[in-house]
């Protein structure tokens, strides 16, 4: 797939945010490549069917392409028509369906092995993002069928008893949806309320639909082990066992911190567990490695979005650009 130019930046991840750094380098006059291991921005095709974006449509666009859609607030099948268009607009030079298996700096160059051939890069772009590993909850039986980390649709869960493992957007969503479609919802919350984040039009709905008994909650609660028929719970430390037929552990994601510590990435001591990188050029303590979108926060996965990510695009490219400069003078 790849031939013996060296490239400017290799960016990995075709979201949104690495669609805007492949804009970016485009407007700069770079030689660059954008390869993701899955599908054109593949975190949002793994978004629920019914999602509608938080923001709306003009804070999602990038590279000057109109984002229209039919309400103020746009929905994943929009979204996804959307990048779409992006990248056939802009031409952008994207491999699909390519995992990069491993990076690795000879001399002041980049070696980036993938499964569909190898590349040479004067400088790296991560832009990975989080939603392809969940954090699981390490419990006996979490590996069953009947356990899922990602939630598309409620009717598979018609009349069915349904434990959902969590307490934010994703997680109320789902509650208020499948409760909707005739499930029967146990939400298993660790804290002892509804998660403070959760949208401000929809707090008030599973808040109601819980004190009326419709959604079952048990607050200060967690999963001891699921089986087959069940599930058991301890319950403000008391043991309990609910009869189950699926759990939706929707329990959040986390960026593939294996990837990065395999490039000598550091990160930050806390529990937060940020990727070291200089805020104003986005440079990690690799030189010319740098790191673009919400992969930025660590496990502060509510930090960065689409829309204030956006900028990280320019920020690299800009620093990019004036070290090609410096090398053709």
């Amino acid at each position: 797939m790849s031939d013996n130019k060296i490239l400017d930046v290799l960016i990995i991840g075709a979201g949104p945010i690495g669609l805007a750094c492949g804009i970016e380098a485009e407007k700069n006059d770079l030689c660059y490549q954008i390869v993701d291991k899955g599908k054109l921005v593949n975190s949002i095709y793994n978004y629920p069917h019914g999602m509608r974006f938080f923001s709306s449509s003009e804070k999602l666009e990038i590279g000057g392409v109109p984002f229209i859609s039919h309400t103020h607030k746009p929905t994943r099948a929009e979204a996804l028509e959307y990048y779409r268009r992006v990248a056939m607009s802009w031409d952008l030079n994207i491999t699909l369906y390519n995992k990069v298996e491993s990076v690795e700096k000879q001399n002041d160059l980049f070696e980036v092995k993938t499964a569909k051939g190898n590349f040479t890069a004067q400088s790296v772009v991560i832009a990975t993002g989080f939603y392809d590993l969940p954090h699981k909850m390490d419990v006996k039986g979490e590996e069953l069928p009947k356990v899922m980390h990602y939630y598309k649709e409620p009717h598979p869960f018609f009349g069915q008893n349904l434990a959902i493992v969590g307490a934010s957007n994703s997680a109320v969503d789902a509650a208020l949806e499948c409760y909707r479609k005739g499930a029967n919802v146990t939400m298993i919350v660790r804290s002892e309320e509804i998660g403070r984040r959760v949208k401000y039009w929809v707090k008030p709905d599973i808040e109601n639909r819980i004190a009326e008994g419709s959604i079952k909650a048990l607050f200060n609660s967690q999963i001891e082990e699921i089986q087959e028929d069940s599930i058991k719970v301890n319950h403000n430390g008391e043991k309990i066992e609910l009869e189950n037929d699926f759990v939706l552990a929707l329990t959040g994601y986390e960026p593939n911190y294996s990837f990065l510590e395999e490039m000598g990435i550091t990160f930050s001591k806390d529990g937060k567990r940020v990727p070291t990188h200089d805020t104003e050029t986005m440079e990690t303590n690799i030189d010319n490695i740098f790191l673009a979108g919400v992969i930025c926060g660590g496990m502060e996965t509510h930090k960065w979005f689409i829309e204030n990510s956006r900028v990280h695009a320019e920020q690299i490219m800009k620093v990019l650009k004036e070290r090609s400069n410096k090398v053709i003078a």
